[in-house]
């Protein structure tokens, strides 16, 4: 097993981040080692977008979102999602 270099302190995020854009970090972490993690409280990042639909389409989800008694914006995002699903899996 090779020694490992110790990693530097750094002063800044900026600083550490052109540290390993220039360095080789199998020079200073033994990666036979590291472990998978998940983070299950993260949530995407969104962006809001325009789109014109036809009224009697948004009153449609309006009516099935109060039914699921969910606001209406977040059932087009399952709906778009579902439609993005669908298509990957063709």
């Amino acid at each position: 097993m090779k020694k490992l270099k110790k990693i530097p302190k750094f002063k800044s995020e900026d600083e550490e981040a052109e540290f390993w854009n220039t360095h080789d970090s199998t020079e200073y972490l033994d990666w036979s080692k590291a472990q998978g993690v998940i983070f299950p409280n993260l949530k995407p990042t969104s962006r809001s977008i325009s789109i014109r639909l036809p009224e009697y389409i948004i009153n449609e989800v309006k009516v099935e979102a109060n039914k699921l008694d969910i606001p209406y914006q977040a059932l087009m995002k399952q709906y778009i999602a579902r439609g993005v699903e669908k298509e990957r899996q063709k």
